[in-house]
């Protein structure tokens, strides 16, 4: 789903499923917001009602805690007078509960409204002007559903989020949505999907050039460096070390002295034996002597080390590989190749809000960020 179309569904979880309420969008001619709608895009409004049945759908969403309590309610500016009496009720159940000390003054019950008017405003005009955009973008490119397509996914999506009827009728009554809202929810989704599909079945062709360069910036990528098998004693002190080593050197296994003297937490558990090491991962006098030749099961030290000193033998190596720059061509064309797909996706995203942004015209107390009207606000900015 593009970034800039799912944004116009975020909340939509929370109300059940994958489901969406009614746009209530009109096809319209010629520019002007006309008195019943609170946007225009591209000659197209978006009515009012359309505004206030998704206010309504929205509180009933964001209030899916407490319905059980007080039935959720639309804020209804600018007095308020039903969001303040919703509030003032839920006050005093949890008054009841002991969960606050006093009802808040009818003062503050107003403010909570409209700062949750605030939000909601911004998320459902939101939804709808990118609804509309996906609808005017996906007529644009000539991508079509047809209604027997929409009903076949809307079908498929109801059975497997409500098994029973019963489920689904009680979902709808919950949610305040209809069928043709819900449908029209699954067309969005399909026009959505479809044109990112379109988008991704353009061609971005990867030179030779383009993967050597990857391949000689990357080359550790594409191959894993020599690795030792070691088994390792730690001891406090040079003279524990010697020590040690005389008791190997007389015949007592690697094993058994390790477990016996060594204070190394990570292997002493194991015997001494530490896998896989590479070069650079031990402290630097170990490391040194850890990787000095290619002889193996020669008992070496002690290397002194800010942790103590060691005790080792190399007991295998094993080689470092290297793929060659034909061998790795095959990974890097296919990594390039989605790089490429998907700045192509991010810059056909950026150049769609730009464009419907421009083609968004809104009524003053309904601008949002997705207006051509909306002006961000300054920041303030700090002196140091």
């Amino acid at each position: 789903m593009l970034a800039v179309v799912t944004k116009a569904f975020r909340y939509i979880p929370a109300l059940g499923a994958v489901f969406v309420a009614l746009l209530g969008l009109s096809a319209c001619g010629g520019g002007g917001i006309p008195g019943n709608a609170v946007a225009n895009v591209d000659g197209t409004p978006i009515t009012t009602a359309a505004f206030k049945h998704w206010i309504s759908v929205a509180a009933i969403s964001t209030s899916s805690g407490q319905l059980n309590q007080v039935k959720p309610v639309a804020p209804d500016p600018p007095n308020y007078t039903n969001c303040i009496k919703r509030f003032k009720q839920l006050a005093e159940v949890e008054l009841k509960a002991k969960s606050i000390k006093a009802i808040p003054t009818e003062a503050k019950l107003k403010s909570a409204c409209a700062e949750q008017y605030k939000n909601l405003k911004q998320e459902v005009m939101s939804f709808l002007l990118s609804s509309q955009w996906v609808i005017g973008e996906a007529a644009s490119l000539g991508i079509k559903v047809s209604d027997a397509e929409v009903h076949k996914q809307f079908l498929k999506i109801k059975t497997q989020q409500f098994p029973r009827q019963a489920e689904f009728e009680k979902f709808i009554s919950a949610s305040g949505q209809t069928v043709s809202d819900l449908l029209l929810r699954v067309k969005l989704n399909m026009l959505s999907s479809k044109i990112q599909a379109k988008i991704a079945k353009e061609k971005h062709t990867v030179s030779d050039a383009e993967v050597e360069k990857y391949y000689n910036h990357n080359k550790s990528r594409f191959g894993s460096p020599e690795k030792r098998n070691v088994d390792l004693i730690l001891t406090k002190t040079e003279a524990q070390a010697k020590a040690a080593m005389n008791e190997i050197k007389s015949g007592k296994s690697f094993a058994s002295v390790a477990k016996k003297v060594s204070v190394d937490p990570t292997s002493k558990a194991n015997g001494g034996l530490l896998t896989g090491v590479v070069k650079g991962q031990e402290a630097v006098a170990l490391d040194r002597q850890l990787f000095a030749n290619s002889k193996t099961n020669v008992l070496s030290g002690p290397v002194q080390t800010a942790f103590g000193y060691y005790v080792f033998e190399v007991k295998s190596i094993t080689a470092a590989t290297q793929q060659s720059l034909a061998q790795a061509k095959p990974t890097i064309k296919s990594q390039l190749q989605a790089t490429k797909n998907q700045e192509a996706l991010s810059n056909f995203v950026k150049k769609f809000k730009k464009r419907w942004t421009g083609k968004t015209d809104c009524r003053s107390e309904y601008v949002v960020a997705d207006c051509k009207q909306y002006k961000a606000p300054k920041t303030k900015s700090t002196k140091t």
